[in-house]
């Protein structure tokens, strides 16, 4: 079936499948495939979580669920929400979107959470990759863990002495250049908004994600590391998710936004000391 025509907004209403859009349809499908086909392999294939850092699976999809929380992606999801609900315009008198602007909402948040997905994992390959090109040696996880422990310290300098040098938040340009995209319209403007939140979350969230790839590492990785680095990946998207299906009313959006300014900077800490637990952990096993 062939996407309907984009109305004004440049929102593209989606072919519909069992009454949910395609791109909704896609994603859980990938989402689906992906956890179902890296829990099995674990599940086959034990591994001793001494060898992994002390890593076990809910400890990774904990790690992930919380690393997606960070305030870069969050706040970006809301404006997201916000900016495709108001190029929808067609809302009803309380505000809330009619169902065919929920399905637009959805189609294109679809595209939007799967493209930070891919590319939020693939960024996780190539650091895997550049780890491994640089040695398997202990020195290497090392070298990595301490430079996420200094992220993590930088996290708390900009949650404690805000004003003081350089912020670890994602680049000044990223909101400017996500609406770019999104004005785009079509399918294509939604990918690319989505790979470059994926893209510019990383001085924010890079922290954890480096720990945990050194993690992965420092246990030589192999098909168990990229098992567990995908469910990682599917965790970490699971608040965007949650967060996609709670924003079709426009209330709920400004409660979010509000919600987000007023508790990133203690979300921001947690991620900090809990990296800092897991590179101490991480240096004193090696």
């Amino acid at each position: 079936m062939a996407t309907g025509p984009a109305p004004a907004g440049g929102i593209p209403t989606s072919p519909v499948v069992f009454g949910w859009p395609r791109p909704a349809v896609a994603l859980a499908t990938l989402i689906v495939g992906l956890g179902a086909t890296a829990s099995a392999y674990v599940l086959a294939v034990p591994f001793d979580t001494g060898a992994f850092g002390g890593l076990t699976v809910p400890t990774v999809l904990a790690a992930g669920v919380a690393d997606g929380f960070n305030p870069c992606a969050f706040a970006l999801l809301v404006l997201f929400a916000t900016f495709t609900l108001t190029l929808v315009n067609a809302v009803t008198a309380d505000g809330t979107p009619t169902l065919e602007a929920r399905r637009r909402l959805l189609g294109a948040g679809s595209l939007y959470v799967g493209a930070v997905l891919v590319t939020y994992f693939i960024i996780g390959l190539g650091l895997l990759s550049f780890l491994g090109w640089l040695g398997r040696d202990h020195l290497v996880a090392r070298g990595a863990s301490i430079l996420a422990l200094l992220m993590a310290l930088w996290m708390l300098k900009d949650v404690f002495l805000p004003g003081v040098g350089p912020s670890m938040i994602a680049p000044s340009g990223t909101h400017g250049r996500m609406q770019k995209a999104m004005e785009r319209g079509g399918l294509s403007g939604m990918l690319l908004a989505g790979v470059l939140v994926g893209i510019c979350t990383v001085p924010c969230s890079g922290a954890m994600y480096l720990q945990i790839t050194a993690v992965l590492h420092a246990s030589g990785g192999g098909l168990t590391g990229l098992a567990l680095l995908a469910l990682y990946n599917i965790a970490f998207i699971v608040p965007l998710l949650v967060l996609l299906l709670a924003v079709s009313n426009r209330r709920v959006l400004g409660q979010l936004g509000r919600w987000n300014r007023a508790n990133s900077p203690w979300i921001k800490a947690g991620l900090a000391l809990a990296v800092i637990a897991m590179s101490f952990g991480l240096l004193v096993s090696m």
